[in-house]
């Protein structure tokens, strides 16, 4: 035990003197112990799973990861960020806090979303990926789930500012609402009946912004959950961040989603015309962020026809309702 305190105390002194020369931070210890992070943004290396957000003091810190960020919430909360881009490549992850202050994460590899089709007779398996080709969406029963749902009913706001597609505030409204009923209402033309119970109101427009950065970064949130536009990194569409309560034996609680959609790189519009190019279709890009909101992840390689997949491809609309793997995946979750 002594010999153990001596080696931890020496890392200590050799910490120091590296931080004394410029050379870094002491890395924080998981099971107790003060720790001490350097400032400005950190990685999940500056702060590891295990290790404890109270003793480091990092509660309101950014983490980043792979390009992606998020604030550091209190304990029992969980925060994930997930952004859709231009390419289909995966850009996001959760980090969540214990009741006790201890940090874990998910989602920290470049690999596709792992797609998931439960036994039972009425959630058919679904066979090998073949790579390069989509399956059908109503033949294709993947999801996959991000730990949270929505209890009660997601109460959303409109931003002030310019909306996507230059769309009038009316108009956007009805947009956001027809995508979010699209997953309140498990919309899809694969004849499966709405056995979904999520619910969702909208309540009014806000001065309030979306708690998202500029590099599509989740910020400490504001408890209002807004739907807004900005400016975000090139390569992202749109980015939803979402915040949720642990929850004892069942999926996080949702307390806060909000949504931004990249309106500096991208266009966007509500009819998609014959001579559509490099312009993506608001309603798909908004059904698949409505997903997010209510607990859906990304779906990857060769699970192109699902609305969830890791991007909504520009000029089309194929998104606008579920296949069959996005409502099994909410039916998973309701």
């Amino acid at each position: 035990m002594a010999a153990a305190v001596r080696k931890v105390a020496a890392a200590a002194v050799t910490v120091v003197s590296l931080a004394v020369l410029g050379g870094g931070t002491a890395p924080p210890r998981a099971g107790g112990g003060a720790c001490t992070l350097a400032p400005g943004a950190l990685t999940v290396d500056d702060l590891p799973a295990g290790s404890s957000v109270l003793d480091c003091a990092a509660v309101g810190r950014l983490v980043t990861h792979a390009g992606a960020g998020v604030t550091v919430p209190g304990p029992g909360m969980k925060v994930s960020v997930d952004a859709l881009t231009e390419d289909g490549s995966l850009h996001g992850f959760t980090l969540a806090v214990a009741a006790d202050g201890t940090v874990s994460y998910d989602d920290l590899t470049d690999t596709a979303a792992h797609a998931a089709a439960p036994a039972a007779p009425d959630h058919a398996r679904v066979s090998a990926a073949v790579p390069g080709r989509a399956r059908a969406a109503c033949a294709d029963g993947a999801y996959a789930t991000a730990g949270h749902k929505e209890y009660d009913t997601y109460e959303w706001f409109l931003g002030d500012g310019t909306l996507p597609g230059n769309l009038a505030s009316g108009d956007a409204r009805r947009v956001f609402e027809d995508a979010i009923g699209t997953i309140t209402a498990s919309r899809n033309d694969c004849g499966f009946g709405d056995t979904v119970t999520a619910k969702a109101r909208f309540l009014s427009r806000t001065g309030n912004e979306a708690d998202i950065d500029r590099d599509a970064r989740c910020m400490a949130r504001d408890g209002v959950s807004v739907w807004d536009a900005g400016d975000l990194s090139g390569g992202i569409v749109a980015t939803t961040c979402s915040w949720s309560r642990a929850v004892s034996g069942g999926p996080d609680a949702l307390r806060e989603a909000d949504v931004r959609f990249n309106t500096r790189d991208h266009t966007f519009t509500d009819h998609p015309s014959d001579t559509c190019s490099n312009t993506y279709d608001l309603r798909s890009v908004a059904t698949h962020e409505a997903g997010h909101v209510f607990g859906l992840a990304h779906v990857g390689e060769s699970h192109e026809s699902q609305t969830m997949f890791t991007n909504s491809f520009a000029c089309s609309t194929a998104a606008r309702t579920l296949g069959r793997g996005d409502v099994l995946g909410l039916r998973a979750l309701y």
